[in-house]
């Protein structure tokens, strides 16, 4: 679990904890990301569920749901590698990743690398979607 720190905006969800962001910390949570939610929920029982919905720092339309991090700490992790992690993960949002989401990192950990490491990794900062190189005008 989270070894009794406090993390702001923590829901704690039948002995399991969830990071509760909504869409550009608006507070509010759509629809996309409620079943996201749910999904991994039901298909990974994850001790720890973080999710952040980062369309908002992309070239979309206010209030999308298209762009997610996702960290999953589950004991149905254990013994697999990364891929095999996210195969899972990947498995139960197909819907979702063949729809509306367009892009979905992950953090796919087992409770004891979450307990070495509790830090939601952050993306880099969107060029547009023109293709454009770090640096160039």
């Amino acid at each position: 679990m989270l070894s009794g720190r406090l993390v702001p905006g923590l829901v704690s969800m039948a002995g399991r904890a969830c990071l509760s962001r909504g869409s550009a910390g608006s507070g509010a949570i759509g629809p996309v990301e409620a079943a996201i939610r749910t999904k991994l929920e039901q298909a990974l029982s994850p001790e720890v569920l973080e999710l952040r919905n980062e369309s908002s720092g992309h070239a979309v339309p206010p209030g999308s749901e298209t762009h997610f991090r996702v960290a999953v700490v589950s004991s149905r992790f254990e013994g697999l590698s990364p891929l095999q992690r996210h195969r899972l993960v990947h498995a139960a949002l197909a819907e979702e990743l063949t729809g509306p989401v367009h892009a979905l990192a992950i953090q796919a950990r087992t409770p004891a690398q979450w307990r070495e490491n509790s830090q939601l990794d952050t993306s880099p900062p969107c060029l547009g979607g023109n293709k454009k190189a770090l640096g160039t005008p």
